[in-house]
């Protein structure tokens, strides 16, 4: 059975709001205006720490699982082949550009790690849902298992931490980095990929279903952050402080269990959210130029980093920049991408960077 057009529709608004969520962290990153702005200001930014992201994983596992429903459900070994082969181009293709970033002094990138989830996932397309479940479990206990056995700080340095990785071209720091504990490492971030790939095989345009999974996803959510919040609480006086928020906190660093369930959850509750939006006001302007970003995400991804930090380097705007003024940009940098965006999507079936890939 094909995909209704409002679930693609849905999806595409989910990447979008996605996408914002990633340079509101990124620009206020880069301007080191995390902590410089009130309360309010600052807990409102931190929503969309590790959240935006998990959002922009989840969908890619979406992706995929909607790109190979037909090899799926033929069972063509060529079919399947087929797919597989596209798949692994278009891994080597986000890992090379990925690097790429990285070269241009781009620390924070996620395509490299991109390619490396696609080239994972693509062994994974026949796969039942009992069976990607199981798998995401298995990413998830051993990524927990490592950052308690291991050294989750190895390779950072200790005076920029999560800024500056210093033996990141090396290959041991490489594979450190890449597999264990960089921005967005495959144990457990791989775990992301997974869910989508389940989401994207289940039957969310059904009413019914899909009010049990958006219930479902924000009761778990609010149930893990109170349970974290209580652990953190009651273990702190035995363990330290730091210990604790290390095995209990729901935050980014280090994604353990806790974060990785929590924001599972928050993530598939926004694109189900996203999808009940798309049916309501499916020919409403904000819809259409929403689903167009969408379609444009990889060419925003890198616009932001190249023209988005490109400028605020050239107005002298990198160093401890006001909270506020990092939202405003990034509010206006994603206004006139979505603007781009709709004006391109009218002439051109693919964004720039998008047909390049195909093309490729």
């Amino acid at each position: 059975m094909s995909a209704p057009s409002s679930r693609i529709v849905g999806f595409d608004i989910a990447r979008a709001f996605a996408m914002l969520g990633m340079m509101i962290v990124n620009f206020k990153t880069v301007m080191n205006a995390g902590e410089n702005g009130p309360g309010w200001l600052i807990a409102f930014a931190g929503l969309f720490e590790g959240r935006a992201s998990a959002v922009f994983v989840v969908l890619a596992g979406v992706g995929i699982s909607l790109m190979t429903r037909k090899a799926r459900t033929s069972n063509n070994p060529l079919l399947i082949q087929d797919y597989r082969q596209t798949i692994w181009k278009r891994s080597l293709f986000l890992f090379s550009v990925g690097m790429l970033l990285y070269l241009f002094g781009w620390s924070g990138d996620i395509l490299h790690y991109y390619g490396l989830y696609m080239l994972i996932a693509s062994f994974f397309i026949l796969s039942s849902n009992k069976t990607i479940l199981t798998a995401f479990l298995g990413f998830l206990f051993t990524a927990q298992l490592m950052q308690i056995a291991l050294n989750y700080w190895q390779g950072w340095n200790p005076l920029l931490p999560f800024m500056d990785y210093l033996d990141f071209w090396t290959i041991k720091g490489f594979l450190r980095n890449l597999l264990y504990n960089g921005y967005h490492p495959l144990f457990p971030w791989f775990c992301f990929f997974l869910l989508g790939m389940w989401l994207g095989r289940q039957n969310v345009m059904d009413r019914a279903y899909r009010k049990k999974i958006v219930c479902y996803s924000i009761i778990t959510a609010v149930v893990l952050e109170a349970l974290a919040f209580y652990l953190i609480k009651v273990s702190s006086s035995a363990i330290g402080l730091d210990a604790a928020q290390f095995l209990f906190s729901t935050k980014t660093y280090p994604p353990n269990l806790f974060y990785i369930l929590s924001s599972s959850s928050t993530a598939v509750a926004v694109i189900v959210v996203c999808i009940y939006f798309a049916e309501k006001f499916t020919d409403h302007w904000f819809t259409i130029t929403m689903v167009r970003t969408g379609q444009l995400a990889l060419t925003h991804y890198i616009s932001h980093v190249f023209i988005g930090i490109g400028l605020l380097a050239l107005l002298g705007k990198l160093e401890n920049q006001t909270l506020a003024f990092s939202i405003l940009y990034s509010l206006a940098f994603f206004s006139a991408s979505a603007l781009l965006s709709y004006i391109w999507r009218s002439r051109f079936t693919r964004g720039p960077l998008e047909a390049l890939m195909r093309k490729i």
